[in-house]
């Protein structure tokens, strides 16, 4: 398994191989030929950036049998697709900006990511599954008050920060069963396995290509485990995945004033 990381290095954004405790600097990026330049930097002080910036993020809702019973329904007959703007991506570290003044229930959703790698158009489960590229941890920050108040959930889902990517891209990872757990300020969450999918990654990856051409670099999340709930200002949230590493996040009020500096 190999583990590719994006991260700011001398003011620019590069991607690099996790090599233990070192990133192998590579060039141009994993999604095209790439080869190492030799330069190695500790990961250690590292500033880690979301390791894509996608074109879209597509989504699916209700993938989880227990996540819809807790939310008051039922598995849809067909997968919910729903998209977030990349505008909402963030990377590890970064923090989850609550629009307090619209929102005072917003919740956390640890969720497998998959991440394409190739062009995907009106494919089958067999080719889906060898585009993707690998997978990444993420958080489908929702404000849960909008979501039911609205019939698309383009506002529930699209603030700016909703959307915590990282902190590596694995690839060859077998999704089939892999554990996801969600922390709050080290409190345990939710405690999932990828096993209980309703639809898994490819057949999700191939109706979605039915709808839409999937791009190199875009990003498909599959759904969260039953034990969502709130996060407030102050708190931190890890969404730890097997295989993938921890995505650890602050939660700040995005009305709050900055301090000045001293």
């Amino acid at each position: 398994m190999t583990r590719y990381v994006r991260f700011l290095h001398e003011g620019s954004p590069r991607y690099g191989r996790l090599d233990g405790s070192e990133v192998a600097v590579i060039e141009p990026h994993p999604f095209a030929q790439h080869q190492p330049t030799g330069e190695r930097v500790p990961l250690t002080g590292l500033r880690l950036l979301a390791p894509v910036i996608p074109s879209k993020v597509v989504c699916v809702g209700k993938n989880y049998a227990a996540h819809a019973a807790e939310m008051g329904g039922e598995v849809p007959e067909d997968p919910l697709f729903f998209l977030k703007p990349s505008s909402a991506v963030i990377g590890p570290g970064d923090p989850i900006r609550l629009p307090t003044d619209l929102s005072d229930e917003v919740h956390h959703e640890a969720e497998l990511v998959a991440v394409i790698g190739a062009l995907l158009q009106r494919v089958g489960p067999e080719e889906a599954a060898a585009g993707i590229f690998g997978y990444t941890a993420g958080n489908d920050v929702s404000a849960r008050d909008h979501q039911r108040a609205e019939n698309q959930w383009f506002r529930a889902k699209g603030f700016d920060s909703f959307c915590p990517l990282g902190p590596a891209i694995a690839t060859e990872l077998d999704p089939s069963d892999l554990r996801i757990t969600c922390t709050v300020d080290g409190e345990v969450r939710q405690d999932g396995t990828t096993a209980d999918l309703v639809v898994g990654v490819a057949d999700l990856v191939a109706q979605i290509s039915q709808i839409v051409t999937l791009l190199p670099g875009d990003v498909v999340m599959t759904g969260t485990p039953a034990g969502v709930g709130p996060i407030r200002p102050g708190e931190r949230v890890t969404v730890e995945i097997e295989g993938i590493g921890s995505l650890d996040n602050p939660v700040v009020d995005r009305n709050a004033p900055t301090p000045s500096p001293n």
